[in-house]
């Protein structure tokens, strides 16, 4: 499984419009084949903070997902909004089992 995690700190004028771009995005990413699970949400400790937690069957799934032009046009939008760079991380995952 590939887990993804990824930040975006919006500008207090564009925060509306990052919201509805960023939940566009999860609920058409959650249908993407090999998508386990995509989500977005707030950070309790700084509201324009948006957090995303993607869930991946594995990296051929990622990368389709990367080449989907309607997720590249998210990226570039998003990047018009944010008062910083945004972060993304991507780790090979294994589910522990019996803990």
């Amino acid at each position: 499984m590939i887990l993804v995690t990824g930040s975006a700190i919006a500008r207090q004028d564009s925060i509306d419009e990052v919201r509805r771009l960023s939940l566009e995005h999860v609920q058409r990413s959650r249908a993407e084949p090999g998508c386990i699970s995509h989500a977005v949400h707030v950070d309790c400790e700084n509201p324009l903070k948006f957090v995303f937690v993607e869930q991946w069957a594995d990296r051929a799934a990622l990368l389709a997902h990367f080449a989907v032009p309607a997720s590249r046009d998210f990226v570039r939008a998003l990047q018009s909004l944010v008062s910083e760079p945004t972060t993304i991380e991507i780790y090979d995952a294994a589910r522990a089992a019996g803990l």
